[in-house]
């Protein structure tokens, strides 16, 4: 993707996120120089921020994803049973565009429709290996009370109402009638092991530098600010 591209995205997404008076943490405004200044570790080495992601196929109004991690916890802490071991994110999927299918290895996660049209996920159980089983009934529990579908059946969310998935469950999903404001809180997020796709596709963007990011995505962090770190974040 161009980063022209990515720009205009965040320029929009964040519009829209704001029409539903979801309001963004301060850190979703720095600049890269002023994240490159502070460098808190906290968001850094947290992957927290800006994905915006066409999985590297470069046809995002078709297959992609507009994500930002508002908070993520530790991987140690989660391994160890204590600590912070929750993350969110505020995603939005655009009428019609498809975030591919996939499931997560660790991550248990509520899907939640937060406004718009309607979201739509597709859904499958694993065999024991992992790969998708398209012939077990799929039961997953819908703001509190279980469903039963057919393999591959469609869930329809309206605004208000969620779907929580298990580790092994396999979704894919999209918006009707119109883009649509998704919530996401889980278990700690790893973007980097932790996303198994059924397709041969990337989680990430290659991004062509054709003018200045208005805000770097997680995926630019490693190159845009290697090395040091800080701890803490002053409130000016």
């Amino acid at each position: 993707m161009k980063r022209s591209r990515v720009n205009e995205i965040i320029r929009e997404g964040d519009a829209f996120i704001r029409s539903f008076g979801y309001i963004m943490p301060p850190f979703a405004y720095w600049s890269p120089a002023e994240l490159s200044k502070r460098r808190p570790a906290g968001i850094i080495d947290a992957r927290l921020g800006w994905d915006i992601t066409d999985y590297g196929v470069e046809k995002f109004d078709e297959l992609g994803l507009f994500l930002f991690t508002v908070r993520n916890g530790r991987a140690e802490d989660l391994k160890r049973g204590s600590g912070m071991l929750y993350a969110e994110k505020i995603m939005i999927s655009r009428k019609d565009q498809l975030s591919p299918m996939h499931r997560h290895n660790v991550k248990a996660e509520d899907i939640i429709n937060r406004g718009g049209g309607k979201l739509v996920l597709e859904l499958f159980m694993s065999h024991p290996d992992g790969s998708i089983d398209d012939r077990a009934e799929v039961r997953v529990p819908t703001d509190g009370v279980m469903r039963t579908m057919a393999a591959g059946a469609l869930l329809k969310l309206d605004p208000g109402e969620s779907v929580t998935l298990m580790p092994g469950v396999w979704h894919a999903f999209w918006a009707e009638e119109g883009d649509v404001l998704i919530g996401e809180v889980s278990t700690v997020n790893d973007d980097l092991t932790d996303n198994i796709f059924r397709e041969k596709i990337g989680r990430f963007s290659t991004i062509e530098e054709d003018e200045e990011p208005v805000h770097l995505l997680v995926s630019d962090y490693e190159a845009w600010l290697p090395e040091k770190r800080v701890t803490s974040v002053s409130a000016s």
